[in-house]
């Protein structure tokens, strides 16, 4: 089970925590965001930022693990780790402990669920991110005045994806949501605009990971609990 909430941070799209019980795989379905992640597991504390996931895939999950991490708002980036190269991959923060880590060469206390906004806060007063404000403007339907050529360079250098690529990812997601709320899978094809229901199935397959069917049976929320968490 995932906890998250919104943040008032432009920097931020969600913040979440969750626990893993005795879940050993889950499906980690595709997303957008990259994220900072802490996990303790038999008493080590580890730290990775994960890029964004193009496609949906199965993901081990260790037993007994409690997790916390931070989901960056699109158009938000670390200069010095290029978003591009983390698509489908992940980058280790090393010397993580309880209560440190390092972080471009200086010293951080650990954030938590409660405090991440002052952790993002000081990275941002210390250049580790930056904001393109182009991606969220194009986000919420502005026209810059930028050629389509500038303005796909800078939405894939900032995202490490294209403008069409998040749609898509939203749009599955979005669909999944109302299959599990029990909404048929034509009506579903009609509210988001797929042109028919093999279109719908090839998309869920391929950012999700489940079929409509699968989306639609009782137990099938606790497998994609990824789904609330941005």
């Amino acid at each position: 089970m995932i906890e998250s909430r919104p943040s008032e941070l432009p920097y931020i799209e969600r913040v979440w925590r969750s626990r893993s019980d005795d879940v050993g795989r889950m499906m980690s379905v595709a997303t957008p965001h990259w994220e900072l992640v802490f996990w303790e597991h038999r008493g080590r504390v580890q730290a990775a930022v994960l890029g964004p996931e193009a496609k949906a895939s199965p993901a081990p999950v260790p037993e007994d693990a409690a997790f916390f991490g931070i989901s960056f708002a699109l158009g938000t980036s670390m200069p010095h780790i290029p978003v591009s190269r983390l698509v489908g991959s992940n980058a280790a923060i090393p010397d993580v402990t309880r209560r440190s880590l390092w972080l471009k060469g200086s010293a951080w206390h650990v954030p938590d669920y409660g405090n991440a906004e002052a952790f993002v806060r000081r990275m941002v007063r210390e250049g580790v991110v930056d904001l393109d404000p182009l991606v969220p403007a194009v986000l919420d339907g502005a026209r810059p005045d930028v050629s389509d050529r500038t303005l796909q360079r800078r939405f894939v250098a900032a995202t490490g994806l294209t403008r069409g690529a998040v749609r898509q990812i939203h749009r599955a997601r979005r669909a999944a949501v109302l299959l599990q709320e029990g909404a048929a899978a034509q009506e579903v094809v009609h509210r988001l605009g797929y042109f028919d229901q093999p279109h719908l199935a090839r998309s869920l397959k391929r950012y999700v990971g489940r079929t409509a069917t699968q989306l639609g049976a009782p137990d099938a929320a606790e497998p994609l609990s990824l789904l609330y968490k941005t």
